[in-house]
This record gives C-alpha cells, sequence and structure tokens, in this order.
C-alpha cells in the first residue's frame, strides 16, 4: 500500500526531519520490516504545536453540533476501512484478525459516535445561584499513545478534544504508528481545518518528553507505563498543566466459594489471554477459594486447552504473536521467574525460540501464588495468569486490593448482592460482577499506580474542559 509519511502538520504530510534510526514497523507474526518513518525532528514539533496553537480559537468556535457530526463522518469513514485497519494493526500488534476487525477498528469507532453523542447531550453553560458555570477548552492538548491499541488509544484522546474544542498533537507509539497514519488520512479527509490535529511519530524520549515539557501545550493524556507516566508527570509538573495518566494495571478476579465456576474460570481466561494478554485491563490474578482450588484448576485446564495460538490472520487463532521480540523476551523471563518464586506451571511455559522468526509466546497459567510473589504484583503484559488461593471473603479481597494498581476488575459469585458487596470493597477503577459488560459509555480509569483522570463517555470528555465562573 502506499502509505504517507509519518508526519502530518498543519494540515500536510512531511517526511520526518529527526536524526537517529528510523522508526521501524515489524510484522509480530515473522519479524520482517512492514513500513519505516523518519522520526519527528524539534523543529516539527515547533511548527505542530504553534498550528494547534493558532488553530485551537477557531475550532472552538465551530458550534458543537458540527464537531460532533466531523466525529460521525470520522467514525463511517474508519469503519469503511475495517478490512486494511485490521490488517495493519494484526500485522503491527500480533492481535488475531478477527479481535482486530470487532475490537481494534469497531472500539474506536464506537467511542467517536459515543463522544458525539455526549457532547451534544453535555451543557457548556449552568447557572448557580448568580453564577454563570461556563465549560471553556483546556487549549491544546499533548497525547501519547501505546502500542496494544493503536487507534482505539489515540481516538480515547482525540474524540473528547476535539469535541470540547481543543486542538491535539498525537505522538503515537514507535512500536505501531503505521495504524495512526492510516487514520489521519481519514481525519484530513473528513474536512478537519489545518493545524487543529497534528500527528508526529517518534520515540518517547525524543517526540514525547519534547511535547510534554513544550510550555504551549497545556494538557498532557498518556496512556503506558506506571514507569512512563511517572516521568511524564514529573516533566509536566513545573508548567503546572492538567495532566491524564491511564496506565498499568494487575487486576484480580475474586471466586467466591458459590460462583459458578466454570463461567468465573472461562471469563477469566479469556480475559487474561485477550489481545495476547497485552491488554492494561487484563484479568491477571485469579483469587480462588482453597477448598475449590482443584475444580478451578481443572476449570483452567480445560479452557487454555482451547486456546489456538497462531498466525493472526489465520481462522480460529485466539492468541496471536506478542508486538515486538522484546515483550516476548520479557514475558517468557516473568514465567521462569514465577517458577523460580515457587509457583507451579500449570499450563504452558517458557517456550522455544519460533523457527519463523515470529513473538510467540505459550499461554501460561501459575497456580499455588503467593500474593506478595513478583509475578501476582508486577504487570507482565502477556497471556499469563496466575492463581492465588485464599481462606474466605475477606482474605480474598485483601489480597485483591494487595497491590500497587487498580485499574479493572471482576467478582463472582451466585449471589449478586453478595458479589457487589465484594465489587465495592476493591479499591479499583471498574468492576465486573458476574461478566458485566464494558460500556463505551462509562468511565474507564484506574485509581494508585493505575493512573488518574478518565477516559470515554460524558466522563472522559469532562477532563478536557475547563470550568468558569461568571459572577453576575
Amino acid at each position: 500500500m502506499a502509505v504517507r509519511p509519518g508526519n502530518h502538520i498543519d494540515g500536510a504530510w512531511e517526511v520526518g526531519t529527526g536524526s537517529g534510526d528510523d522508526i521501524a514497523v515489524h510484522d509480530s507474526a515473522d519479524g520482517s520490516l512492514v513500513e519505516s518513518f523518519r522520526p519527528a525532528g524539534a523543529d516539527q514539533l515547533e511548527r505542530a504545536v504553534a498550528a494547534a496553537r493558532r488553530a485551537q480559537p477557531g475550532w472552538n468556535a465551530v458550534p458543537v453540533r458540527e464537531r460532533a457530526a466531523l466525529l460521525r463522518r470520522l467514525a463511517d469513514r474508519l469503519a469503511a476501512r475495517e478490512d486494511e485497519l485490521a490488517a495493519v494493526m494484526s500485522r503491527e500488534v500480533g492481535s488475531p484478525l478477527a479481535f482486530s476487525r470487532t475490537v481494534q477498528v469497531g472500539l474506536p469507532v464506537a467511542v467517536l459516535r459515543t463522544t458525539a453523542d455526549a457532547v451534544e447531550e453535555l451543557a457548556l453553560e449552568e447557572q448557580v445561584d448568580n453564577v454563570t458555570v461556563v465549560r471553556e477548552p483546556v487549549g491544546v492538548v499533548g497525547a501519547i499513545t501505546p502500542w496494544n491499541y493503536p487507534i482505539y488509544q489515540v481516538v480515547a484522546k482525540l474524540a473528547p478534544a476535539l469535541a470540547a474544542g481543543c486542538a491535539i498533537v498525537v505522538k503515537p507509539s514507535q512500536v505501531a504508528p503505521l495504524s495512526s497514519v492510516l487514520m489521519f488520512e481519514e481525519i484530513e479527509a473528513v474536512g478537519l481545518p489545518a493545524g487543529v490535529a497534528d500527528l508526529l511519530t517518534g520515540t518517547g524520549r525524543g517526540i514525547g518528553e519534547a511535547l510534554v515539557a513544550h510550555p504551549d501545550v497545556d494538557m498532557i493524556s498518556f496512556t503506558g507505563s506506571t514507569a512512563a507516566g511517572a516521568r511524564i508527570a514529573e516533566a509536566a509538573a513545573p508548567g503546572v498543566k492538567r495532566v491524564a495518566l491511564e496506565l498499568g494495571g494487575k487486576s484480580a478476579a475474586v471466586l467466591l466459594d458459590d460462583a459458578d465456576v466454570a463461567r468465573g474460570v472461562r471469563a477469566t481466561v479469556g480475559s487474561c489471554f485477550l489481545n495476547g494478554g497485552q491488554t492494561c485491563s487484563a484479568l491477571t490474578r485469579l483469587v480462588v477459594p482453597r477448598s475449590i482450588l482443584a475444580e478451578v484448576e481443572a476449570e483452567i485446564e480445560a479452557a487454555v486447552a482451547e486456546v489456538v495460538v497462531g498466525d493472526p490472520f489465520a481462522e480460529g487463532t485466539v492468541v496471536g504473536p506478542m508486538a515486538s521480540a522484546e515483550q516476548r523476551s520479557t514475558i517468557n523471563s516473568y514465567i521462569a521467574l514465577g517458577v523460580e518464586e515457587g509457583a507451579r506451571l500449570l499450563a504452558g511455559g517458557v517456550g522455544d525460540e519460533p523457527a519463523d522468526g515470529g513473538y510467540y509466546v505459550r499461554p501460561t497459567v501459575l497456580t499455588d501464588v503467593k500474593s506478595g510473589m513478583r509475578v501476582a504484583q508486577e504487570e507482565i503484559f502477556g497471556p499469563v495468569l496466575v492463581v492465588i488461593p485464599v481462606d474466605g471473603t475477606e482474605e480474598a479481597v485483601e489480597v485483591a486490593n494487595d497491590s500497587e494498581y487498580g485499574l479493572s476488575g471482576a467478582v463472582w459469585s451466585g449471589d449478586r448482592a453478595r458479589a457487589v458487596d465484594v465489587a465495592r470493597r476493591i479499591r479499583t477503577g471498574q468492576v465486573a460482577v458476574n461478566g458485566g459488560a464494558f460500556s463505551a459509555r462509562a468511565p474507564f480509569g484506574g485509581v494508585k499506580k493505575s493512573g488518574n483522570g478518565r477516559e470515554l463517555g460524558k466522563y472522559g470528555l469532562e477532563e478536557y474542559f475547563e470550568l468558569k465562573a461568571i459572577r453576575l
């Protein structure tokens, strides 16, 4: 396919002017080179931010309904390119093709539409006593996004920023920037004014850190690792700018003693292995009553036996390759560490290096895990589930909360009220009770070291407004 250069600045495509190695996109299934981009240079960052600063007031003057209509047009155009976008992300990230269609493309399309609905429903002015409270856009937003859901992570920031009347400069992951380049073709095609949305392809330590520290950037929205989020918060602090962080997770699924074991186990395995485990909100800790551990393990073994690992383009593949060789190595090192720590290997294990060069790992389950083990505390970001046996509900809640993260979670019980009570006691950003479905209108985000701020629906939209009180 004919690919644009990796930078879109003030309405025009540009080849990067930065120094250093090219940004290379590799096929996760065989390691071959798919595409490469010259990284953006410091001069291009300056021009992108300046263009956004110039364009923002005019964009804010566009009526809300017109801004919402543009988001819906973009959703339609992305949906029309579903096959192409899905194929690109399956190569970049390793997502099975069916998953790429329904989630990697389908979810951002849904978020664009729900954000358009949310901004039309939001009151931009309201009266409190003698005061008119006005919502005004925060200004210029810098968005730094990860590789695991390349388009969705951009849209979760771009859609509310544009809806609120902000301008935005996007720095996608250097691992998977190609899908963002294709998406910006459609952003250009829907008629967004020049400068309102700009794209810079580069490294985090290069373009990313400079974007965070830039004095004309009013807000940073970042999704990625907790360590990188902490660096971003530090770099943004001198400018006292707003920072929204969606960071790591080590989410627990709590199986109570009256739960439907088969449903709870299969849902947890499915969540843990979703997108090859490359999901920050994945349920990667299964907390179970010690009295039913044997039954749980039997269900896990049956569930894992049905997981097909293979080429993301092959029909029936459940777990494809990881996004990079580095990620594959990290996951395997954690599996080995878990066994060294005393966990019992129930399924999977460290795999041999694939002959075809793909970044494959074996879906793995470690059981008899203690909550203090590193494999129970650190985010692995791969298809590795740890099973932690406990004695009673109180210990289950303690273990679920024994984490520096707090992004997601789940509770399973035959008594819905009991499950909700436990869910309320788990300190995390969201909890699914007996498989409660995800909603793109509900708030997504975490507590503790999983970050701050929220994305999606009216809750994510609010992040991009400042409040002004006009006393009359």
